[in-house]
């Protein structure tokens, strides 16, 4: 039976870091994954150019039954830790909106960095590797590989990621390894994914199918982001809806106001004292998209002039604009989902170490925990951060 110190499960982002960090203190460690390249979720991350990261790590952009539980690792592995590799590596990168750090040229970039890392650590990668069982044996453990082979180790860490874009290998292995060592997990369910609506709602918005609108403000709640959003042929997508998408629950509505800052009414107002055979819609597209403002208008019954239109409807196509109200019926799923909410519970884990508090020896690390960023490089940054975290002491 092949030994080692240290089996990581996983050669995302968490897993590869967790690698690096523990063979750069000298332990033996081997890391494992059933698919055929590591870091797939790297390389399609950012439009291929990879969102490593955000310059703007706050604790309020983390979602969690214990939110805090996620500011040990993010404050003892940051975000400046990161950018500093990468610059070693000379790997350009840009900032683009709120804070979200970019590749210039590639995501691969990243990957090769984190490779070269590796392989300075002593790290044996081994690739189409999957696993059939897991077994505790005296203090350590031994993973039975679907090839037949056996792997025996004192530590094991578990970076398999959550269910999201099954399509490239994910699966809810992370939760099963929990459930077999009697871990508690918090409800899974995917996150920052476009939100579906009702097939008559679609077929009134058919002709809106690929209007965009930037800087839209999207309110569940009492949580609001303000991003961009797009019409599609299932309901809604767009950074701002896949931010909401994390915090909305079936049954609840979401309140868009597509023109964040503009008193519309207002501007209907004016507008029709100053030049009423003006169409409502006229003054509608200098806030929105023409298609959309003609949508609009007539839903709410203003396809007249302004001087025609009662202000009472005046005021009911200024709703739409600042506040269209609708409720979701569902989302696009784990297939088109970023990240997977929910998880390994806080509650179980060392937040220094991700050590499981009951089970010596097992670590928890990455999306498979329960702790979810926003959309812009908040996710990747706890992959580092726990993933470092736990190299430091597996």
């Amino acid at each position: 039976m092949d030994t080692c110190d240290v089996l990581i499960i996983g050669a995302g982002a968490a897993g590869m870091m967790c690698a690096i960090e523990a063979g750069k203190r000298g332990r033996s460690v081997r890391l494992i994954d059933h698919a055929k390249a590591p870091g797939e979720k790297i390389r399609i991350s950012g439009g291929g150019r990879c969102n490593f990261t955000n310059s703007r790590l706050s604790p309020e952009a983390y979602l969690s039954a214990n939110p805090r539980f996620a500011l040990s690792a993010l404050r003892r592995y940051t975000a400046k830790d990161f950018i500093a590799l990468v610059d070693r590596y000379q790997i350009p990168w840009h900032e683009k909106t709120l804070g979200q750090l970019f590749c210039d040229d590639s995501a691969r970039d990243i990957i090769e960095m984190l490779l070269t890392e590796m392989e300075a650590a002593g790290v044996e990668l081994r690739l189409n590797c999957p696993v059939a069982r897991i077994d505790t044996r005296g203090e350590g453990f031994v993973v039975q590989l679907a090839s037949g082979e056996a792997i025996g180790c004192a530590s094991l860490v578990i970076a398999t990621g959550g269910k999201s874009i099954p399509k490239m290998g994910a699966t809810g292995f992370g939760y099963d390894v929990a459930r077999q060592f009697g871990l508690k997990l918090e409800e899974t369910r995917p996150a920052l994914v476009p939100l579906t609506f009702e097939i008559g709602l679609l077929e009134r918005l058919k002709p809106l199918i690929g209007v965009a609108i930037q800087d839209s403000r999207i309110a569940c709640g009492k949580t609001r982001f303000e991003e961009d959003m797009l019409f599609t042929h299932r309901g809604l997508s767009g950074p701002a809806v896949l931010q909401i998408s994390s915090y909305w629950r079936e049954g609840d509505e979401i309140v868009v106001d597509m023109a964040p800052g503009a008193d519309v009414f207002a501007g209907l107002k004016s507008a029709k004292q100053t030049n009423g055979k003006q169409a409502v819609q006229t003054i509608l597209a200098q806030y929105i998209p023409r298609r959309l403002a003609q949508h609009l208008a007539e839903e709410a019954g203003t396809m007249n002039n302004l001087a025609d239109t009662p202000d009472a409807a005046l005021k009911k196509a200024a709703a739409l604009v600042n506040g269209w109200r609708v409720k979701p019926v569902g989302s696009e799923g784990y297939r088109t989902a970023e990240v997977t909410l929910g998880g390994v519970s806080t509650e179980e884990l060392d937040q220094r170490t991700l050590e499981a508090k009951r089970v010596p020896g097992l670590y928890f690390i990455g999306e498979v925990v329960d702790v979810t960023g926003w959309l812009g490089g908040y996710n990747f940054q706890w992959a580092w951060s726990s993933g470092w975290c736990a190299g430091q002491s597996a």
